[in-house]
């Protein structure tokens, strides 16, 4: 799978076609600034799952609140 690569000028210019194109093709586009890659443009994929069933498994339970965090538990820092 190849990935288009397109300038923000041209994609400026043809934004309208590039969103039909990817609509139909679910091919992602990446827009450049400067030769470098800067954005990605995507077809949506919906979450049917309800907000809880998202949720489910994310939350961290603290077994010592008040002991130090160290810097491999900042997910900052990743």
């Amino acid at each position: 799978m190849h990935t288009e690569e397109v300038s923000k000028s041209r994609f400026k210019a043809r934004a309208l076609e590039y969103f039909r194109e990817i609509e139909t093709s679910g091919e992602a586009i990446i827009i450049t600034d400067k030769g470098r890659p800067a954005i990605e443009v995507r077809r949506h994929k919906s979450d049917d799952r309800s907000p809880l069933e998202r949720l489910r498994g994310s939350v961290i339970e603290l077994t010592e609140p008040f002991e130090p965090v160290a810097e491999e538990d900042w997910e900052a820092l990743r």
